[in-house]
């Protein structure tokens, strides 16, 4: 399967390939509405070049780009947001109020960063985190709406996958870009044209029963399609998602059947038990690959999932002791 390195999925919204870790793996948007211009996610800070020479070659600059608008400040999402505003002297910063004081001050999310995936590999794959003066920062409470050149994009407040996640909604597609709220799909794993999708439990606010409610606040919008970091449109959501429903169960399922078992080993339990599962699932929805190769593309997926529930156990046995 070949993805484009941008293309058009819908009117006047461009999918962006960003380049983290492999093709297909995330995306950002690029949204446009006469001359003016709107991303939502942004990729890592290596993104952001390749994002302003999309802006040149549509003939535009960088002072035509009014809005930023990161689903939530997980890296792989906002990693290049303060770099994109300092290129780009009209822009203003649209983030969830949880999210805005780690856009002025990423000082803890480096910190988080270092500790997820190490010093290294951070600097490697998503560069640095440029703080966004505090003066271009919207902070966007829930049923917000910006006006992109007379195209209405309302932010949804969707905490689950984490607390500071917003979903944005465009009214002249009706279709969300979701972030991570709608999940994952990648496209290897098409059946029949029918995405296959699983929940991210990503570190470190995952919370199933915000997330289901997320989705029932989404679904009542009746989108047409969903814009996902992970990958592309899907169309149809309202046939997809119980599938997603199912996978945070199962997610949630997964992590429970280890509470109470705080050893050494915990961890490597989980990741295995959620290798286990998610492809048990790709399997149920007809996927054909080799085991291999589900291995290799879900690997960074595995990884984070089971860490994300190992943070959510510790900090249900924390409320638990705490009374």
């Amino acid at each position: 399967m070949t993805i484009p390195h941008i293309q058009e999925v819908a009117d006047q919204i461009y999918c962006i390939e960003t380049g983290l870790y492999r093709h297909g793996l995330a995306a950002c948007y690029l949204v446009r509405s006469g001359d003016r211009l709107a991303f939502i996610d942004t990729g890592t800070a290596h993104t952001v070049p390749s994002l302003l020479k999309i802006i040149a070659d549509m003939g535009l600059t960088p002072a035509h780009v009014d809005y930023v608008m990161p689903t939530h400040v997980h890296l792989d999402h906002a990693g290049g947001s303060g770099d994109l505003i300092a290129a780009c002297p009209a822009a203003r910063l649209v983030i969830h109020p949880k999210g805005a004081p780690h856009m002025i001050d990423p000082a803890r999310l480096l910190a988080g960063a270092g500790a997820v995936y190490g010093t290294e590999a951070f600097a490697r794959d998503f560069g640095g985190l440029t703080p966004v003066p505090e003066e271009r920062v919207i902070v966007a409470e829930d049923g917000m709406q910006v006006d992109l050149a007379g195209r209405i994009l309302t932010f949804i407040d969707t905490p689950g996958h984490a607390n500071h996640h917003g979903c944005i909604h465009d009214a002249r597609t009706r279709g969300c870009f979701t972030g991570d709220t709608f999940g994952i799909a990648y496209r290897e794993f098409d059946t029949a044209g029918v995405p296959w999708l699983f929940a991210p439990t990503t570190p470190v606010a995952f919370d199933p029963d915000a997330w289901l409610q997320s989705l029932d606040k989404l679904m009542n919008l009746n989108p047409k399609a969903m814009y996902l970091t992970h990958y592309g449109r899907v169309d149809a959501p309202e046939r997809l998602v119980d599938g997603l429903r199912r996978s945070i169960h199962d997610m949630a399922g997964i992590a429970l059947a280890e509470e109470g078992r705080d050893d050494p080993e915990r961890l490597t339990r989980l990741k295995r038990a959620v290798s286990a599962h998610l492809t048990a699932s790709a399997r149920a929805h007809g996927v054909d690959l080799e085991d291999v190769r589900i291995d290799a593309l879900l690997a960074v997926d595995t990884e984070l999932n089971a860490q994300g529930l190992e943070v959510w156990l510790k900090r249900r046995e924390r409320q638990v002791a705490a009374g």
